[in-house]
């Protein structure tokens, strides 16, 4: 094992399947010339001559050219510089991409990856700070992934650049940055898309967060631990398809949910889980299912206001007290 950043392990997963399909190449805005926004794209212009590809500034050019190529034969990666911008091209997405390959009963496949950075920054204000991930939950035909740190970030990456689907690859800009261990370049190691991982073990409540909203999960747990509750931490990964086993088989033991994401808590990734829990598996709750999101406004640019719409571990750590 050794420590590379966020932003290094999902590089390392486009040279290394680069290096293998010719047919893969990345198209978006600055990559080639300044190596992405946050520096993801580095290097692969020059390891890959006319494989990474800059665009004019057009989203809808970016995703509809990135759909036509996947029609064509090719593996394209498309490069959102900001996951913000996605609506610009919401047609390109929900009514081609994802549904192509149904239309023409599986005769045509979109094999195409969409890198879609994501989450609040630092005063980025409300078209530079979204979550909004859960839009894409909604429509049939996309498959969504939504990593929390560099390991799972490789592995991701490598299974979405392999899947005949369309890959909505949601990214946290803040994570860009963030460390962590990750197999050797030839473990050639891919995570299975549509898999929850139980990152710690725990017998008193179930948290289930994914991206960025792990750090809450994980630090929520800890505190918690030190006042002997036992807290459960589910790492979704993948949002669409999500999965609904290992949330049910943990509530089922923990008989406590909690759900913490950044994005919007209404209609968000909670709701959809609150729900699937309360049908399935509402006898064995001994509380009512916690929720945590964002409150409903666009996020504020002044640092005082900002810190009002961010969730932070204390807040999970009172509310699951609360369920005892």
């Amino acid at each position: 094992m050794r420590k590379i950043t966020f932003s290094e392990a999902t590089r390392e997963a486009m040279a290394e399947e680069m290096a293998k399909d010719p047919k893969i190449f990345v198209m978006g805005e600055d990559l080639a010339r300044q190596g992405g926004i946050f520096g993801q794209f580095a290097g692969l212009p020059d390891k890959f001559p006319g494989r990474v590809i800059d665009t004019p500034i057009s989203e809808t050019f970016i995703i509809g050219g990135g759909v036509g190529a996947a029609l064509a034969g090719m593996r394209p990666v498309v490069d959102m510089h900001f996951a913000d911008f996605i609506g610009v091209a919401m047609d390109e997405v929900f009514n081609q991409m994802a549904k192509v390959r149904y239309m023409f009963g599986g005769q045509a496949k979109v094999p195409l990856v969409l890198r879609a950075p994501d989450g609040m920054t630092i005063q980025g204000a409300a078209q530079h700070s979204q979550s909004v991930e859960a839009w894409f939950m909604h429509i049939p035909g996309i498959k969504v992934v939504t990593p929390s740190n560099p390991r799972d970030a490789k592995a991701l990456l490598k299974a979405a650049l392999r899947d005949d689907n369309p890959v909505i690859y949601f990214e946290n800009k803040i994570l860009y940055k963030e460390y962590g261990e990750v197999l050797d370049e030839d473990a050639d190691e891919v995570w299975e898309i549509g898999k929850a991982k139980v990152v710690q073990e725990g017998t008193d409540c179930t948290i289930v967060s994914y991206s960025i909203g792990m750090k809450n999960a994980l630090g929520a747990a800890k505190q918690l631990a030190e006042q002997g509750i036992s807290c459960e931490v589910i790492d979704l990964i993948t949002i669409s398809p999500y999965d609904k086993e290992t949330i049910i088989n943990s509530v089922k033991k923990t008989h406590r949910l909690c759900i913490v994401h950044e994005a919007v808590r209404q209609g968000g990734v909670g709701a959809e889980i609150s729900a699937v829990v309360a049908e399935e598996a509402l006898d064995y709750l001994d509380a009512p299912i916690l929720r945590y999101g964002a409150p409903f406004v666009p996020c504020p640019f002044a640092p005082t206001l900002e810190k009002q719409v961010r969730i932070y571990p204390e807040d999970l750590v009172k509310g699951i007290k609360g369920m005892f």
